[in-house]
């Protein structure tokens, strides 16, 4: 369906004020939105009726309401159960908006890295050299930041140069962990354990006990006692017993807020309730890394 340029204005500003305020919406509300006259909002509202992308609301509270065929007049798709990607202009939360679409639009070029994120919400507001961020998304909760230089009323779309991608892969943890072939046996005095972790060279280790993972010690736990005095402890004196954990089938983004919530470099992995391998920042690293 072909749209002119201020039919498409009148129905983007309906559908983005119909989301913030979940009502019907006056044409004096998009009239002030897009600065045009009330009478041009309400003349081309006619035309809109007719062609079946608005309906007309009656009453006091009355006003328009954007119909499924809106959205597809406009190439949105209209989700009933959809996650809001968030956009932020200038490190602020744009509310009551979400990225729609993201089209990178220079893949193969040298040099530049652009993108065109289509935005249910006001963007207005944008002007050339603002920075932008969209995301987390949802599923692979990636986040895109850059600078715009350029903005599309007539699509509600925002053109800008991309400084930053970050990602996080979909599979959950335990198709990154590892095998725990390196382990201090809790019986081990502080030498012992710190031969291990020399050898190995690693911060720190399962504590194990029977074959079980019941803690894990560093080399900062060995320090510790060390500069204490302490030397004849042994690892079951020393070691964290208080094992931080996750469920293998937990997403890896989950893992990396764990790392930041307690200040860890490693985690332990459950499958069912028993400790089976660990995970390390160092790992997580690894498996973004771009070779």
């Amino acid at each position: 369906m072909e749209l002119t340029p201020i039919q498409k204005d009148i129905l983007i500003a309906l559908i983005n004020l119909q989301r913030q305020k979940d009502r019907a919406i006056k044409g004096e509300e998009i009239a002030q939105l897009i600065k045009r006259n009330p009478g041009t909002v309400r003349n081309q509202m006619q035309s809109l009726k007719v062609l079946g992308l608005v309906e007309g609301v009656p009453g006091p509270k009355g006003g328009y309401k954007a119909t499924g065929g809106a959205y597809d007049a406009l190439n949105i798709t209209e989700m009933e159960n959809e996650a809001v990607v968030p956009i932020y202009k200038n490190n602020e939360l744009v509310k009551d908006a979400t990225a729609a679409e993201i089209i990178f639009t220079t893949m193969r070029h040298p040099d530049l890295c652009n993108s065109t994120v289509r935005i249910i919400g006001n963007i207005r507001d944008f002007v050339q050299g603002d920075s932008v961020q969209i995301g987390p998304t949802p599923v692979n909760h990636l986040i895109v930041r850059g600078d715009v230089i350029g903005r599309d009323d007539s699509q509600n779309s925002l053109l800008f140069e991309i400084t930053e991608m970050v990602s996080l892969p979909k599979k959950s943890v335990k198709n990154y962990i590892k095998k725990v072939a390196t382990v201090v046996n809790i019986s081990a005095n502080i030498q012992e354990a710190a031969r291990v972790l020399v050898r190995n060279n690693i911060h720190g280790a399962p504590v194990v006990e029977k074959g079980n993972i019941v803690g894990v010690v560093t080399f900062t736990d060995i320090g510790e006692a060390l500069a204490n005095g302490k030397i004849t402890l042994k690892v079951r004196d020393i070691m964290t017993k208080d094992i931080i954990a996750v469920d293998g089938d937990s997403p890896l983004y989950e893992v990396v807020k764990e790392f930041n919530k307690h200040n860890i470099g490693r985690i332990i992995v459950t499958i069912n309730g028993v400790p089976k391998g660990v995970l390390s920042k160092t790992d997580v690293l690894n498996e973004l890394a771009v070779y």
